[in-house]
């Protein structure tokens, strides 16, 4: 930071301590995207990092008075949105996806229970909301900032312990020193250091040999368009045999809040098959989600003969493949993705 920017936050922190909420209002502006993304991380959810954050702010401008400036401002923001995340996570149980809840369903239309309590599973987050450059956040970060919204990222976290969740994402995600984390979460150093040594285990455990992002490198922006353009093509035109085509042969469909999921190709395609047959006409939008290629699925409604919001489909890519299929069924998370909750049928 330079001398004028420090002197600059200085000064907004000094009105914002006075009661100007106008100087509040732009801390809340300068900090909100990437503390809004440290509540996803934390909490796996976009609904609850919502709430999260609006609860990390709340409290911020309460304790304006005894913020004396030993740290930054940006460390006392984490500090206390860490906290936020804490006293959430002890209240509720872990989010999952359907891959975790139990074995894979060989029978095409067998959806199994629809698990719609709020607080089972993984939810997607938008691009949009997190808005940072590639690279990692810090130096000290492990992960790149992309890399660590990723949906397996983001799945294999919320399978730690809620401290070890915290102090996995303050070391190697937004490049905090083992004695700043310990501050943050009033731990030693030793703690700190002994937490992350198994959470980096059970994360490294869980995830792909090769990120989403180092893949989407590999495949290039041009090859990505066509391949989510052939996809969205293979469906609109119930061609089972496209998307066939399309699937690695251990591909992985799910679509929470249905426990069920499928894997193989041959499986998800007799899956499409059965649903083409059985569902209304739909729609796709390609969006992006936890930085990879996504879409947006709307489905006719034969009475209005509009096509209504159903689901986020987050699509994740391996030798120039789709591997797993996630659709969420959420269209209360639309508006959140800058979408319409309905599309004409031209």
């Amino acid at each position: 930071m330079s001398p004028t920017a420090a002197l600059d936050e200085r000064e907004v922190l000094e009105a914002a301590r006075r009661g100007d909420e106008d100087a509040f209002g732009r801390i809340v502006a300068e900090h909100r995207t990437l503390l809004h993304a440290h509540c996803y991380r934390m909490l796996g959810s976009l609904q609850d990092a919502e709430d999260a954050l609006q609860e990390t702010f709340l409290r911020a401008w309460r304790g304006l008075s005894d913020f004396g400036g030993r740290s930054s401002l940006r460390t006392w923001l984490y500090r206390i949105a860490t906290n936020v995340c804490l006293d959430a996570s002890s209240r509720r149980r872990k989010r999952i996806l359907p891959p975790e809840y139990g074995p894979a369903v060989a029978t095409p239309t067998a959806l199994g229970r629809s698990l719609v309590e709020s607080t089972t599973w993984v939810e997607p987050y938008p691009d949009e909301l997190f808005g940072v450059e590639d690279g990692p956040a810090a130096p000290g970060a492990r992960y790149e900032q992309r890399e660590a919204v990723e949906l397996a990222f983001i799945a294999a976290l919320q399978h730690l312990p809620p401290n070890q969740r915290a102090v996995l994402i303050l070391r190697d995600v937004l490049g905090f020193s083992a004695r700043e984390a310990a501050e943050r979460l009033d731990t030693s150093v030793a703690s700190v250091n002994s937490a992350l040594q198994r959470a980096r285990k059970t994360v490294d455990e869980r995830l792909p040999e090769r990120s989403q992002q180092a893949t989407l490198r590999l495949l290039g922006d041009e090859r990505i368009r066509e391949l989510v353009d052939a996809y969205v093509d293979a469906w609109a035109r119930r061609d089972v045999e496209a998307i066939a085509a399309l699937l690695a042969e251990d591909a992985v469909f799910s679509m929470p809040p249905w426990a069920a999921w499928w894997q193989g190709r041959e499986t998800i395609a007799a899956f499409a098959s059965a649903a083409h047959d059985e569902c209304p006409e739909s729609r796709m939008v390609p969006i992006t989600a936890n930085g990879q290629p996504a879409l947006a699925g709307f489905t006719l409604d034969a009475e209005t003969g509009m096509y209504g919001a159903a689901s986020i489909e987050v699509l994740t890519l391996e030798n120039g493949l789709v591997k797993e299929i996630t659709a969420f069924g959420s269209p209360e998370l639309f508006p959140s993705f800058g979408l319409p909750s309905e599309l004409s049928p031209s």
